[in-house]
């Protein structure tokens, strides 16, 4: 495909690095964003601070040749480390390869890397700069600087949303008829704290992601390079026990106190954090028409948002940008484009929020559960013993790019039904039967080709 002018609405994460990507090929490329330049300004309230970074959003980004810049801000976290009220932490890996870890990164470190990166291409970056709309053809953008007030208009020969899970243009296609927006809010919100680290060190292990799974919530704590930690509350928006309920002070003292004793040291600073800080919702965003003849698509968030419990949000808007280059090699026009893109991706970008939001069950209560434990070790074993054949469903998402998540989900399932039937048919002593394990795995789940 020649190039030809590009404009990109939105530029948290997803749309420095498809300007990256594009700018490399030769398109002249316009990126706007309403918030201030993130090399100058702070940090954003009330957006997550940190995220965590799988191999399937690695490979987009050694694929912009920009991983080495971002390997520096990345803390590598080997498992969930789960804590018990009244029992010592464990740590349940996540794989049992050396590689198979996941990585802690910042935000804001990140989006700074990634614009740097797409300036130094040769994208041209306006901040400040509010999207309002699009005219009814797709031939025009509306915006308002956010310092003089002034509105005006742009044109371009493509128009890539990647303004996120509110976003503008989202909304512009369904008014004009040309998308279907289905949203699905989660009933549970979420709330950020601050976990300070002691002298430049971290109060936790630094090397996992802490889970305090209770049930119908949860906190989890993912590392700082700064010695912190940011903790996130996952709660019911209403009910007894939900954050309508911990809206005085008391309530939320004596819930903390109760729920996460081991934490009791650092009660003050968390419970100030909490009164503080913002309440988040979260949603799962169904988007059918992802774009507008081709003149308009939608990518990233803006296209498929989800709930953030497989830590697959990021990581699959990078990947869009990756499959979208690619078929920049098989189209010729924008039309064919953006068209093989939504036929390409939206099933895969479905897959994923329904296993976002099955993870969400998993960490916050079936981490505890022996039948959960049992079942996942002798996933294990399975892997090791067919590992072309038999790859836990977790793995396949975050250690396996190659493999798209609707197979995942797809060969999840078929793996659950192996593993409860061996579960079932167990020995009394606990032995499983190899041989029907065997015959099951290569009946049912045909060898996946090497990467």
């Amino acid at each position: 495909m020649k190039p030809q002018p590009v404009t990109i609405v939105g530029a948290g994460l997803t749309g420095p690095l498809l300007a990256l990507i594009l700018a490399r090929r030769g398109f002249p490329v316009t990126l706007y964003e309403r918030r201030p330049d993130p090399r100058t300004a702070g940090v954003e309230a009330g957006r997550s601070i940190n995220l965590a970074l799988s191999a399937r959003g690695i490979r987009p980004l050694e694929h912009a040749g920009v991983y080495g810049e971002v390997e520096p801000l990345l803390i590598p976290m080997r498992g969930r480390l789960v804590h018990e009220r009244s029992a010592e932490p464990v740590l349940q890996p996540y794989g049992q390869r050396a590689g198979e870890v996941n990585y802690s990164v910042g935000r804001a470190a990140l989006n700074r890397v990634l614009t740097e990166a797409a300036a130094r291409a040769g994208a041209e970056l306006r901040f400040g700069q509010r999207c309002l709309g699009l005219d009814p053809a797709g031939d025009r953008l509306r915006f308002r600087d956010e310092q003089s007030g002034q509105v005006h208009e742009t044109a371009s020969d493509a128009v890539i949303a990647t303004d996120g899970a509110g976003s503008v243009l989202r909304g512009a296609l369904a008014e004009a008829g040309a998308a279907y927006v289905r949203v699905e809010p989660l009933d549970h919100d979420y709330k950020e704290m601050t976990l300070p680290g002691v002298a430049g060190r971290h109060a936790l292990a630094p090397d996992a992601l802490h889970i305090w799974p209770r049930g119908g919530f949860m906190l989890i704590a993912l590392p700082n390079p700064d010695g912190s930690f940011t903790m996130t509350l996952f709660l019911a928006r209403e009910g007894p026990q939900s954050f309508a309920a911990l809206a005085e002070a008391p309530a939320a003292e004596r819930f903390f106190a109760e729920q996460f004793p081991d934490l009791r040291a650092h009660l003050p600073r968390l419970l100030a954090d909490f009164r503080r800080n913002p309440e988040g919702t979260l949603a799962t965003v169904h988007t059918v028409g992802w774009h507008l003849g081709g003149r308009v698509l939608l990518l990233g968030d803006a296209a498929h948002a989800i709930v953030p419990f497989h830590g697959q949000g990021m990581n699959a808007g990078f990947e869009d940008c990756a499959v979208l280059d690619h078929l920049l090699e098989r189209c010729d026009e924008w039309q064919e484009l953006f068209s093989t893109f939504e036929r390409l991706r939206r099933p895969n970008t479905e897959a994923i929020a329904r296993m976002a939001l099955e993870n969400y069950l998993e960490m916050r209560d079936s981490v505890r559960d022996p039948h959960f434990l049992r079942r996942r070790q002798l996933a294990f074993a399975l892997e090791k013993r067919f590992p072309d054949r038999f790859i836990p469903r977790y793995s396949m998402v975050m250690f396996h790019p190659e493999i798209p998540y609707l197979e995942a989900l797809r060969r999840g399932q078929c793996q659950l039904e192996i593993l409860e039937e061996l579960d079932r048919r167990r020995t009394p002593s606990g032995e499983v039967d190899l041989r029907l394990a065997e015959a099951r795995v290569r009946e049912r789940l045909p060898a996946i080709p090497a990467d």
